[in-house]
């Protein structure tokens, strides 16, 4: 049997800028994607701690040590600048590899800059 866990998360990051007139999906910072295990593409469900919002859309790559974190298309009527949003992306595993399963959770300060971490890893068998 499968089940769907917490994959990973970013925590209170601070939406920079909210962009109707685009194609779509959350800009991030290229350095916390990869801190967070979040692939370009990748589908992220995303809860907007501010206006109560709740979300899904697609990673893509911001300019790494940016800071960025842009609502774009029709997610930006869910999210304005200064708006504080909690990202994750979960993951389908076997139950027998959730108990070694352990999430990527980031936290960060007001300008979208890590304070401390988890990272999480699927171990070895």
């Amino acid at each position: 049997m499968q089940i769907t866990l917490l994959k990973s998360k970013i925590h209170r990051v601070t939406v920079t800028h909210a962009e109707l007139d685009y194609e779509g999906s959350c800009a991030i910072d290229q350095a916390l994607m990869e801190q967070a295990h979040i692939v370009p593409f990748e589908q992220l469900h995303i809860y907007n701690v501010s206006n109560g919002e709740r979300f899904t859309t697609y990673a893509i790559a911001a300019e790494r040590g940016s800071g960025t974190i842009g609502v774009n298309g029709a997610a930006a009527h869910k999210a304005a600048a200064g708006d504080l949003l909690i990202i994750c992306t979960y993951a389908a595993l076997q139950q027998s590899e959730a108990a070694q399963f352990q999430p990527a959770l980031l936290y960060v300060d007001g300008e979208n800059r890590v304070t401390h971490s988890s990272h999480g890893h699927l171990a070895a068998a």
